[in-house]
This record gives structure tokens, C-alpha cells and sequence, in this order.
């Protein structure tokens, strides 16, 4: 499967944007999809995660209650809402996918085999 996400720019604190990650193939309903992110200088960090069904999404402390994470399997789209960004908001946001990852591996960004490019998310003060 191939990732393309987009949706990032620049917006005041506050703010909001939403994050698209638009995936190639006919099955990509078995695939579990998790958003990253990494800052200038740090590791990639767990941000959300949505189960094949929808019935699990587990967030980062950081982002639980100001983002929240949704597919459309039609679409073949997962989108990251994102309210009330923060500076500490800022960094490039990637969306990876497996279809064999187990639940407790959501928050692990080595359990995904395929990743998007990373759209860039910058939240100005």
C-alpha cells in the first residue's frame, strides 16, 4: 500500500487543521493506521491510532482531547483533526499502516510497515 498525507501548513495557536492520509490499494480497510510525529531535532513520536474497525483509537497524553482521529475505508482516508494547536504542536506528521500489527503495538512506530511522506505542521506563537 502507498501513503500520501497532506493537509499541514502554518496556523496561529489555536487553531485548526486537518490531516489527510490517502492510501492506494482495494484492501486498505484491514490496514491499521497510526499518525507520527517528529520535531526538529527528536524522535518520532506516537500521536493517534485508528483500528481496521474504527473501534479503537488510542492518543498520545499530548494530543487526547484536542485531536481526534478518523477513517472513511470508501475514501480509502484516514484524517487527523486537529483543535487547539499548540507551538509545542509543531513538527512533521506522518501516517504509517500495517495490516498485522496487534494492539499493543499501536503506539510503536516499528510495528508499521508502510509510511506517507510527512506533511508539515508549523504552529506559530
Amino acid at each position: 500500500v502507498q501513503l500520501q498525507a497532506s493537509g499541514g501548513g502554518l496556523v496561529q495557536a489555536g487553531g485548526s487543521l486537518r490531516l489527510s492520509c490517502a492510501a492506494s490499494g482495494r484492501t486498505f480497510s484491514s490496514y491499521v493506521v497510526g499518525w507520527f510525529r517528529q520535531a526538529s531535532g527528536n524522535e518520532r513520536e506516537f500521536v493517534a491510532a485508528i483500528s481496521r474497525g474504527s473501534s479503537s483509537t488510542p492518543y498520545s497524553d499530548s494530543v487526547k482531547g484536542r485531536f481526534t482521529i478518523s477513517r472513511d475505508n470508501a475514501k480509502n482516508t484516514v484524517y487527523l483533526q486537529m483543535n487547539g494547536l499548540k507551538p509545542e504542536d509543531t513538527a512533521v506528521y506522518y501516517c504509517g499502516a500495517s495490516s498485522r500489527i496487534i494492539s499493543s503495538y499501536y503506539r510503536i512506530s516499528n510495528g508499521y510497515d508502510y509510511w506517507g511522506q510527512g506533511t508539515l505542521v508549523t504552529v506559530s506563537s
